[in-house]
């Protein structure tokens, strides 16, 4: 029998190759609405990491949901808020110049 955690962690390896070679080959015409598909992906993570942070408290003390939830938070945010920045920059590359 396979170990859940081996498992998990060859749907995770596999998970970062289709990542790469799915962002790497998308044109750059597409690559606005990827980015905004990617915020909105990132915003669901921020909630659930936001509710591992809060049951965490409920319950009382520093655990590892808690420490988890809390990079998650920061780098989702990170995630949203450069994505924006890209986003704003490469739509204002579209707009006709007075």
């Amino acid at each position: 029998m396979i170990s859940p955690i081996i498992f998990l962690f060859a749907i995770f390896i596999l998970a970062i190759f289709v990542g790469y070679y799915v962002v790497w080959s998308v044109t750059p015409a597409l690559h606005t609405p990827l980015m905004a598909v990617t915020n909105a992906i990132s915003s669901v993570i921020i909630v659930g990491a936001l509710a591992a942070i809060s049951a965490e408290k409920l319950g009382g003390g520093f655990g590892l949901a808690n420490g988890f939830g809390f990079i998650a938070t920061a780098l989702c945010a990170v995630n949203i808020f450069g994505g924006f920045l890209v986003t704003q920059r490469m739509l204002a590359m579209y707009k006709k110049k007075k």
